[in-house]
This record gives structure tokens, C-alpha cells and sequence, in this order.
């Protein structure tokens, strides 16, 4: 505890530090030191320091924590990351750093300012921020940094508070939900699970998600068939296992389009086809939003709510775990009792999983 509580005087020494050179634009202490030399220095002194060190430390700590209306445990004093929807809020005190991975944030402060350290430059208030670029809240500032993207992935650390918003949709619950029934896996991206909920999806993505919501995975993965596609770099056997079952036929000139965007149309009838309402070359993929309106898969506000925005992978989660409530052509059963019938987890992992997602929707 003591280490811990004096390494957050050294990070806010660091980070107010940083803010000086950015506003004057000459370093009098290099950052490099700071970070190097002197902390490791001043470390090294910390077991023969007595309590005299760990005390002052702590009212240094205490000092602000009170100034901003928090106790010394709101300090985080590493860079610690979290996933936030659109509106969420993160309120962040003098010395705090910020740290955008994925997404958009908008930061807003009243007075003093906020540099980016990694530019050498301060900010207004109301700037979008830079991905990957070091952001500085400095002294006598209290900043507030929103997701202004469905989604979006960064780093903290400092004295800082959370505020979740109920009015926005939770792609990141629902694809927390997704991935314990083992409907959804993240990529190797080292941050916000991997799930890149703010990226374009691909058509072979789109292929692989409706396998899995179909209850179908383990058998694609298994089937050893081929496929007549030059253009899968990747997941032959999801590729082979739908085409042998005729879920796909491609673009027919021996082009799947495995990297091809998918557009929200084109993986509403990938739904449409796991619960029985559409065949593949039969159907036109072009009126799959209409038809899942009448099916029962989606509102018409969602439908309006699809045609008009982008199409992410968060839309894609959207549409995945909704198609669990929908029901199935000619039952009165619902996607996700099917699955449970199936064995692909139990209902009340199913219950469980949806417990931690808001009511809120598109449209």
C-alpha cells in the first residue's frame, strides 16, 4: 500500500511535469528522467525512508482526492483500461491521463485545459481526441471526457470517476452476453477484448457469426469438404460447410468476397436464413430488412435505424443477440430456446447472460 500510494504522487508528478513542457515548450526536466532516473532513484530510498515518505505521500494523495470530491481509493495509479458506450462519461481530476485506444472521445472542461502530451499542445474544450495520443489533464482542471462513437476503447489513470448512461445502446453488454454463450469470440487486438465493435465487418466475419447463431459451428469446423472460392484466406471450413448446405453461393464467378464489407441487409439475411424464413438464392437479399420487420427479428424503428446509419460489428452484435428473441419460421419458439434444445449452453446461462444487458434499442 505504501509503494502503491507513493508511485501515484511519482505518475502525478509525471503527468503535471508533462504539462509544463507542453504549455512552456522547453523541458526543464526531461520526461525521460523523470520516468528513469529520478523515479527509480527515489524508489530505491523507499525501504530505509521509514514512514515519514509513505506519510507525506498519502496527504499528498488525500489532499486531492479531497479536492475532487473523491476518497484516496478513486486514485488509479496505472493505467488501467475500460470500454464505454456512447454518453458514458469519464470525470477526470488534475494529473489524470487519458489514453484513446478504439472509438471517439470528446473532452469538455470549464476551466484550465487539457495538453496532449503527445503533440505538445493544449487543447480547447470540446476537441475530439487522437487515438494513441497521450492526454494530460492539468493542474486546477477538472475535465470530462465522453464517448462521442457507439463504442470506445481507452486508457486512464489519476483520480477519475465513471458515469453510465441509460438512454444508449450497450453493444459492449451485448457482446459480453454474445461471447459467454460462446456466440461471439474477439480478435488477437490487444485491447477492449478484442471485440473491434467500431470496424467494418467482413463478409466472411458475417458467414462465421451466422454459423454459430445457426447452432452450427462445431460442424463447420469439422466438415472437410471444399468450396470453390479463390478468395478465402482464411475459415475454409466455415466457407465449405456453407456452401455445401446452401447457405452461400457467393457472387457466382468463383469470387466469395471473404474481405468484402457486409451491409446490414446482407447480414439480416443471413438471420433471416437461420430462422427459416429466407433460402439462399431464392430470396432477395435487397428486401431482408422489410421481411425481418415481418418476421418478427426486428422493429420498424431498428429497420429505419439500419438503413440510415453505418453497419459496425457492433451493429452485427446488435443484430445477433436480438435474433436470439425472435421467433423461429413455423414454431412458436424463440432462437435462443432452440439453441438450449440443441445443447449449446443451458437456459439458465441463457437467462444469466441476457440479465446483464439494458432494454434499450435502435430506433
Amino acid at each position: 500500500m505504501k509503494k502503491r500510494a507513493i508511485v501515484l504522487i511519482l505518475a502525478l508528478v509525471i503527468c503535471l511535469g508533462t504539462a509544463v513542457w507542453a504549455a512552456d515548450g522547453e523541458a526543464l526536466v526531461s520526461l525521460s528522467y523523470l520516468r528513469g532516473t529520478f523515479t527509480d532513484g527515489f524508489l530505491a530510498q523507499l525501504d530505509g525512508s521509514g514512514d515519514r515518505i509513505y506519510e507525506k505521500a498519502q496527504q499528498q494523495v488525500d489532499a486531492i482526492a479531497a479536492q475532487a470530491g473523491l476518497g484516496p481509493e478513486g486514485a488509479v495509479s496505472q493505467l488501467t483500461e475500460v470500454s464505454l458506450k456512447e454518453m458514458d462519461r469519464l470525470t477526470a481530476s488534475a494529473g489524470a491521463v487519458v489514453l484513446p485506444l478504439a472509438g471517439s472521445l470528446q473532452v469538455t472542461f470549464s476551466a484550465g485545459t487539457v495538453v496532449d502530451a503527445t503533440e505538445g499542445r493544449e487543447l480547447s474544450s470540446g476537441t475530439l481526441l487522437s487515438p494513441s495520443h497521450r492526454y494530460v489533464v492539468a493542474e486546477g482542471t477538472s475535465a470530462v471526457f465522453t464517448v462521442a462513437s457507439q463504442v470506445a476503447v481507452f486508457q486512464y489513470e489519476g483520480i477519475c470517476s465513471i458515469t453510465e448512461s441509460a438512454e444508449t445502446v450497450d453493444y459492449i453488454a451485448m457482446a459480453d452476453a454474445l461471447k459467454a454463450l460462446h456466440l461471439f469470440q474477439g480478435s488477437d487486438t490487444g485491447y477492449g477484448n478484442g471485440y473491434n465493435l467500431d470496424r467494418y465487418p467482413t463478409r466472411l466475419q458475417a458467414l462465421v457469426m451466422f454459423l454459430r447463431v445457426l447452432g452450427e459451428e462445431d460442424a463447420a469446423l469439422a466438415y472437410t469438404g471444399s468450396h470453390p472460392f479463390t478468395d478465402v484466406p482464411w475459415g475454409d471450413s466455415y466457407v465449405a460447410y456453407a456452401y455445401s448446405k446452401g447457405y452461400t453461393n457467393g457472387y457466382g464467378d468463383g469470387r466469395f468476397g471473404s474481405d468484402n464489407p457486409v451491409s446490414a441487409a446482407s447480414y439480416v439475411e443471413f438471420l433471416l436464413r437461420a430462422l427459416g424464413y429466407s433460402t439462399a438464392g431464392v430470396d432477395d437479399w435487397r428486401t431482408s430488412l422489410t421481411r425481418a420487420v415481418g418476421c418478427g427479428l426486428i422493429t420498424d424503428g431498428e429497420r429505419q435505424a439500419l438503413e440510415s446509419g453505418e453497419f459496425y460489428r457492433a451493429q452485427v452484435v446488435y443484430l445477433s443477440y436480438r435474433s436470439l428473441d425472435a421467433p423461429v419460421s413455423g414454431t412458436a419458439e424463440q432462437l435462443g430456446d432452440r439453441l438450449v434444445r440443441q445443447g449449446l449452453f443451458t437456459a439458465s446461462q441463457l437467462q444469466a447472460a441476457r440479465s446483464g444487458v439494458s432494454p434499450v434499442r435502435l430506433g
